[in-house]
């Protein structure tokens, strides 16, 4: 083992400036060497069967490889090159391998059946619990063909996964349509302006439109031409699959997926399970797939005549405002954008001059401070690109916890947004020292033209205040065992709460107020146009809940009772005449980068994010209540940091959520806020 490699490194931080491809493979040998030699040191039959003995031993070992490995990890997914991809794919199906073999270890399992639990604390014995479940759900009770047929499934699943990924990047990455300055009536002048500047970079005539986020999006709603919408929207919804055209073809998910799905159901079958939506829950708050479709159906069937109405207020508006008889799909976020200026009189471009990053991020950090009684300052630490910021978070003038906060989209980098952990708290066993704990929070936000600060939509802010949350959880938890710290642990359909309680801060006048500054003038935000998108809040909120239900119910329905060697489509088509109101082209595609599902650790969980939904808005709902008694928020957000944010997934999570509104959720609360009630 060589100090020079930056990946051996565990003083402090990963050396993200130092890590090169050629790191990857001799350190990801030396750890596996470590992690090997630990796992046969804990179940020789000499070693005890004590706890603290093995997390010694055992979790120091493999802590060490995993964070070395979320440290090649994340430049794959936030600095992607061909030899960082080549060293990635070249370690993973060897990573993937230990990990599967150490979970269905026989020897470690008895080890660990064999530990005395009257003698652990509260939080040992939730980590002991989760870990025994893990492990059958490991396959640590199959033995001969079966095992080894069950490691060779993960191995496969792993590198399907990450094809997957790979195909959804390169698709996005690999289409560019260069348009005139004609086809770009209504596109917003910084859009405009960017598309020129990646135009001119390669040398051509024109503006470069992408299918990142932050180029597609506003094409959508603001251009004026029908035929360039539909352009995008059909290389959008294509990508990676079998409509893409011809010389995309390479990147065509249609194989990967039925080979994920067919593997995930013979591994359910192993498990003795009829399929994968019945593994998937066995670790959440839903207690079967039966209980999800019928909580899914039953918010369709409340959210529906809503979303009829949205579509009819389009139709209408369309007909008799833009000359639109017959919109098509790629017309309706043009229509609608329209309609909400009509309705509301403002526009997503006029909102957006007032959220500057800077200002949006100084505003975030009051209200955390504020709210959860600690200080955020500026911190040093090595970054992969120049536009990271790096933070620490301290609390009485001691530290809680650090953060990497990555807000522009580049090339290389993987679409959407996500929260990742560093590494977790941990009372370490080793050293008797607690380690701090250290978060990602990845955005793809467009970045700053004509020197002039990054603007953000409030979808943009929204997205921020989510991924925080999630950083929270992981942030300020006070447990010290680190299989159940901050996020890990927690129940999967449980884990969005804290991120979508903090999407309700961003309709707060008293919070957006101090976050927003006009990119020209430096004025803060009117009341005035607040008030406006306040009415618009909950603009389509039908259609909005109907198209996660459609997502969620497609998802659920693909791991309970789809045969894998079916055609996949049928189903979802099935799905779309059942939940959707906008009836989608036989064109679409959209499963095929349908990362959630596919290589995100959301399969038979996409429903998550609705379960979620009601618990974030019930727990919203608490602050409101105590704001009409006239008691202050800050002791309301004492008392949800304790009990929820603080407790990790130290108990179950329904426990924490009683313990801080003192019932069991209610979906009122959503219906209510989505102005559905």
């Amino acid at each position: 083992m060589t100090p020079q490699n930056p990946l051996l490194d565990f003083s402090d931080v990963p050396l993200f400036d130092c890590i090169l491809p050629e790191h990857v493979s001799p350190a990801v040998d030396a750890l596996l060497v470590d992690a090997q030699a630990a796992l046969e040191k804990v179940t020789a039959s000499d070693f005890p069967a004590s706890w603290n003995g093995i997390s010694a031993v055992l979790d120091v070992a493999t802590e060490k490889l995993g964070r070395a490995w979320g440290a090649v990890s994340h430049l794959n997914s936030v600095a992607d090159t061909p030899e960082l991809r080549a060293a990635y794919n070249a370690a993973l199906p060897i990573i993937t391998e230990f990990y599967t073999r150490l979970g269905a270890d026989k020897a470690l399992y008895a080890k660990y059946k064999a530990i005395d639990v009257s003698t652990l604390n509260a939080e040992q014995k939730q980590a002991h619990k989760n870990a025994m479940r893990n492990f059958v759900l490991s396959g640590a009770e199959l033995i001969g063909v079966a095992k080894e047929r069950f490691t060779k499934i993960q191995e496969q699943q792993a590198e399907l996964s990450q094809k997957f990924s790979e195909n959804a990047l390169d698709a996005t990455d690999a289409f560019a349509y260069y348009a005139s300055e004609s086809d770009l009536a209504g596109v917003p002048q910084d859009v405009a302006e960017t598309a020129r500047e990646l135009a001119k970079t390669e040398g051509k005539d024109g503006y470069k439109l992408t299918l990142k986020m932050p180029c597609y999006l506003p094409v959508m709603q603001f251009a004026v031409s029908s035929a360039l919408r539909e352009i995008l929207y059909r290389a959008y919804i294509t990508r990676a699959s079998d409509q893409a055209p011809a010389e995309f073809s390479k990147f065509d998910n249609s194989e990967v997926i039925s080979e994920i799905l067919a593997l995930r159901l013979e591994e359910s079958k192993l498990l003795g399970y009829n399929n994968f939506g019945e593994v998937s829950v066995v670790a959440k708050m839903a207690k079967s797939p039966d209980e999800v479709i019928t909580f899914l159906r039953d918010l369709a069937r409340r959210a529906r005549p809503f979303a009829e109405q949205d579509v009819a207020d389009l139709r209408a508006f369309a007909a008799e405002h833009l000359n639109l008889k017959d919109p098509q799909p790629w017309d309706f976020p043009y229509i609608a954008e329209k309609l909400k200026e009509e309705r509301y009189a403002f526009s997503e471009q006029e909102v957006k001059q007032y959220f500057t990053a800077p200002k949006v991020l100084a505003g975030l950090f009051k209200i955390i401070e504020t709210l959860f009684e600690v200080a955020i300052h500026k911190d040093e630490a090595p970054v992969w690109n120049p536009g990271v910021q790096f933070f620490r978070i301290e609390r009485a003038g001691q530290l809680v916890g650090q953060f990497y906060l990555d807000q522009p989209a580049r090339t290389g980098k993987r679409g959407g947004a996500w929260m990742d952990d560093v590494r977790a708290r941990w009372l370490r066993p080793d050293t008797g020292q607690l380690q701090t704990p250290v978060a990602h929070l990845v955005c793809n936000f467009a970045d700053g033209v004509g020197g002039k600060p990054a603007l953000l939509t409030h979808d943009d802010v929204t997205t921020l205040f989510h991924e925080f949350g999630h950083g929270l959880h992981h942030m300020l938890t006070q447990i010290n065992e680190r299989d159940v710290s901050g996020i890990s642990g927690v129940e999967w359909d449980a884990v969005e709460l804290p991120s979508q309680f903090m999407e309700n801060f961003c309709w707060e006048w008293d919070v957006l107020r101090h976050m927003t500054a006009h990119v020209d003038t430096g004025e803060s935000l009117p009341r005035t146009l607040f008030d406006k998108m306040l009415l618009a809040k909950n603009f389509q909120a039908g259609m909005q809940t109907l198209r996660q239900v459609e997502f969620s119910l497609f998802d659920m329905l693909l791991h309970t009772s789809h045969n894998p060697t079916g055609d996949m489509m049928a189903l979802l088509n099935e799905v779309r005449a059942e939940v959707a109101v906008i009836k989608a082209p036989p064109y679409s595609r959209t499963a095929h980068t349908f990362s959630h599902i596919f290589s995100g650790g959301y399969a038979a969980g996409y429903y998550s994010y609705k379960w979620a939904e009601v618990l974030s808005a019930d727990a919203y709902a608490a602050f409101e209540e105590a704001l009409k008694q006239g008691i202050p928020q800050v002791e309301t957000g004492r008392k949800y940091r304790e009990t929820i944010l603080e407790a990790g997934g130290g108990r179950p999570a329904m426990e924490s959520f009683k313990a801080f509104r003192g019932r069991e959720p209610s979906i009122d609360a959503l219906l209510r806020h989505q102005g559905m009630a």
